[in-house]
């Protein structure tokens, strides 16, 4: 076992990236709220197109995001940070601008807005990764991805908070909501250019090895954060669905549990990184996948008490659900970052976006499709196959040793 570690504020925000990123990325996050969760009212209240049009477009540019990450990671591999962040706030504000000027009923237009949202969407992950892990390394890293993260929920939560306040005001709200969302996004944009993180392939590790060593595949890791994906649309689909539709309890519980699960992510994702590096990520990441598993047989235990007690039960389960979320969260991308060698680290990360992306993509339809054959085929199937994955990632070895990061070149 490692030694705690201890994170002070301001080391955390200079780990991040320095104050500017760290305002860059609640700008980015605040935009995103805005619009993320109205999109498909955009297309169904302002754009005339049918609800499943609009969610078939919404889906389309998902997957077709997907496809720009192989791109994205030979970028950073040679050497883009920064850059790449930026390009990835830009690219949605060309989406956001081509939302804008969609005729009402012109469903290839609103689809090519959602493809370039779609692609922003996957890009930034990857990228702010990389960014991170070029200016601190350790577990101070994984600690600034954890505090990235927790102020990205705290960003989306208050965004989607002033949207839903705003959409009183009907089509010409909405309009005008993505016209903010367009300025957050190019605000976002000119903060993290402005930061000029990037790096000299050359320096990192000698061309020979460049040429010799490819990524690492991490079969069952990639394979497992599939499953493990899952977690993050519990709170926003699963739950609802259950608690609604085979509970008959009010929009009241699983609203609150969205509101949670938000803030316990906010307030417990930095102190719950740092008290699990005493162990190994590959550990953490592995025990995320149990206490995971645990809470699905927890939403098992508490469909079966019914109407009454039902609905408190699941939220009470709920809690336990979003600290493996928190673990997993904490311990994923981390694991990436220390197994990749630093000139492959760009392609390591976009192979992990990628099941990231499909995982978040394909869940919305397993988990509807398994919730009307009963809770034992949703919670045990779910409980059943995170359990699986995390056998396999604790059995998958770890690929060599990773050689030294390059110097980074960083105008804080």
């Amino acid at each position: 076992m490692a030694t705690t570690h201890k994170i002070q504020p301001r080391a955390l925000v200079r780990a991040s990236g320095g104050p500017r990123y760290a305002v860059a990325l609640a700008v980015d996050a605040l935009g995103t709220g805005l619009l993320r969760p109205f999109l498909l009212l955009y297309g169904v209240t302002v754009l005339r197109l049918s609800a499943p049009v609009t969610g078939t477009a919404m889906t389309a540019g998902i997957v077709a995001g997907l496809l720009c990450m192989p791109a994205v990671g030979r970028w950073l591999d040679r050497g883009a940070r920064s850059t790449v962040v930026a390009a990835s706030m830009l690219v949605r504000v060309l989406g956001v601008a081509l939302l804008l000027a969609t005729p009402a009923g012109h469903v290839w237009l609103f689809a090519t807005a959602a493809l370039f949202l779609g692609i922003g969407n996957q890009a930034w992950p990857a990228a702010h990764a990389a960014l991170v892990a070029t200016v601190a390394q350790g577990r101070e890293r994984d600690a600034a991805l954890a505090g990235a993260r927790a102020l990205r929920n705290a960003a989306l939560g208050v965004g989607a908070l002033l949207a839903t306040v705003c959409l009183a005001g009907g089509t010409t709200a909405l309009r005008a909501l993505a016209v903010v969302t367009a300025l957050a996004y190019l605000a976002a944009a000119v903060l993290a250019w402005s930061v000029h993180v990037y790096v000299h392939p050359a320096e990192a590790v000698p061309a020979k090895d460049r040429d010799d060593e490819p990524a690492p595949r991490m079969l069952a890791l990639l394979a497992a954060n599939v499953v493990y994906v899952f977690c993050l649309n519990v709170p926003e689909i699963a739950l609802p669905l259950v608690l609604v539709t085979q509970l008959h309890a009010s929009p009241v519980w699983p609203a609150a549990v969205f509101v949670a699960n938000t803030v316990l992510v906010v307030t417990l994702q930095v102190p719950v990184t740092v008290l699990m590096s005493r162990f190994s990520r590959r550990t953490v990441l592995a025990l995320s996948g149990v206490v995971l598993a645990v809470s699905y047989l927890g939403f098992l235990a508490a469909t079966s008490l019914g109407n009454g007690w039902g609905a408190p039960a699941v939220a009470a389960v709920s809690v336990v659900c979003t600290i493996g979320e928190i673990i997993y969260a904490g311990s994923a991308t981390a694991l990436v970052t220390a197994l990749a060698p630093a000139h492959v680290l760009g392609r390591a990360l976009a192979r992990f976006q990628l099941s990231t992306g499909f995982g978040l993509a394909i869940s919305p339809a397993v988990i509807t499709g398994l919730a009307p054959l009963g809770p034992a085929a949703l919670w045990g199937g779910l409980a059943g196959a995170t359990l699986l994955s995390a056998s396999a990632v604790a059995a998958e070895k770890d690929q060599g040793t990773r050689r030294c990061r390059g110097r980074a070149r960083a105008g804080l």
